[in-house]
């Protein structure tokens, strides 16, 4: 009778290891995806800051202009100085208003391809006061 007690604890001895090893797993996994979603969120963050930039360069140059660039290409140097490619800059000659939308690469992620990026819009007016 002994003898069959100190068999059956035996085969069951392994199966905890075998939890707790899937459990770390599982926990280093989330931790990861965590990674990559607060990566993902900051280069979020990082392309709207190069948008509303650009955008308020580009409205700037609009309202009042310098001549040195035109609108678009004055944001197109601010999103590049934010680590941004500009995608699109609504910029009309003659208004106080400019639409930008850059693309940022959002960098080396754990679970995902590298090859991700963000996107983001901004719009800046200039409200120039009655003369």
């Amino acid at each position: 009778m002994i003898s069959e007690r100190c068999v059956e604890a035996r085969g069951e001895g392994g199966s905890v290891s075998i939890v707790v090893a899937a459990m770390a797993a599982a926990i280093v996994v989330l931790a990861l995806g965590a990674a990559d979603v607060a990566r993902v969120f900051a280069a979020a963050s990082r392309a709207q800051t190069a948008a509303d930039a650009a955008a308020l360069a580009a409205a700037q140059e609009l309202a009042l202009p310098e001549g040195t660039l035109t609108p678009s290409e004055l944001a197109a140097d601010y999103a590049a100085s934010n680590g941004a490619a500009m995608q699109a800059c609504g910029c009309e000659p003659g208004s106080f208003a400019a639409d930008v939308t850059v693309r940022m690469l959002v960098g080396p992620l754990f679970l995902a391809p590298d090859d991700l990026s963000v996107a983001a819009s901004a719009r800046a007016v200039v409200d120039l006061p009655a003369a």
